[in-house]
C-alpha cells in the first residue's frame, strides 16, 4: 500500500483549457455571410457549364474570415485553487436565494478571477471582458473553472480521440 506522502508527491491540481474567441465582429460577418452563401445556393440554377457558381466568392470569403477568427483566440487555464480557497470563495459570495449556493452574480467572477493562472485575471478585468465577450462564451469560461473544482471524473474522456484509434486498429486488420 503507497504511503500518502508517495501519494501527495504525485499529486497536481486539476487543471483545464477553454479557447474564446475576442473577435466578435468577425464572428456576426462569417455568419452574415454564410446565410447569404445559403439564400444564393438555394435558387442557383446554371444556365451553362462554364458559368461560376455565384457562391464561390462567398465561401472563400467565410474561408479568410475563418482563419481571422481562430487567429483572434484565446487560451485560458484554469486550475483548482484548493479545498480552503474555494469554501472562502463560496462563502464570500452567497445567495439571497436558499435554493442556491452561491450569488449567480458575483461568483462566477470571482471563481474565474481566483482559478484562471493564464492569463492571471483580476476580477476587474472579468467584469470587463464580461462587457465584450457574450454570454455563451462567459458560461464556457464559468464551466471550465466550475470543473476543475466539482468534476468527479478520473480522466476526461474524448469520444473523438477514440474514435480515431478504433478506427485505425480496425484499418490494421
Amino acid at each position: 500500500m503507497p504511503d500518502i506522502k508517495a501519494l501527495l508527491a504525485k499529486a497536481k491540481p486539476r487543471e483545464r483549457v477553454v479557447k474564446v474567441m475576442l473577435d466578435g465582429e468577425t464572428a456576426g460577418e462569417i455568419e452574415r455571410l454564410e446565410a447569404e452563401l445559403l439564400t444564393v445556393s438555394e435558387d442557383w440554377q446554371p444556365s451553362d457549364l462554364a458559368e461560376q457558381h455565384p457562391g464561390r466568392d462567398l465561401a472563400g470569403r467565410i474561408a479568410e474570415l475563418r482563419e481571422k477568427a481562430r487567429d483572434s483566440e484565446a487560451e485560458f487555464r484554469f486550475r483548482y485553487i484548493g479545498d480552503e480557497a474555494y469554501s472562502s470563495l463560496l462563502a464570500d459570495h452567497p445567495s439571497t436565494d436558499s435554493n442556491q449556493a452561491f450569488d449567480s452574480e458575483s461568483f462566477p467572477r470571482a471563481l474565474i478571477a481566483a482559478s484562471c493562472v493564464d492569463p492571471v485575471i483580476s476580477e476587474a478585468d472579468a467584469r470587463d471582458l464580461f462587457k465584450v465577450i457574450n454570454q455563451g462564451q462567459i458560461q464556457a469560461l464559468f464551466d471550465a473553472a466550475w470543473d476543475v473544482h466539482n468534476s468527479a471524473s478520473l480522466v476526461p474522456f474524448s469520444l473523438a480521440a477514440s474514435a480515431l484509434l478504433a478506427a485505425a486498429v480496425g484499418g490494421e486488420k
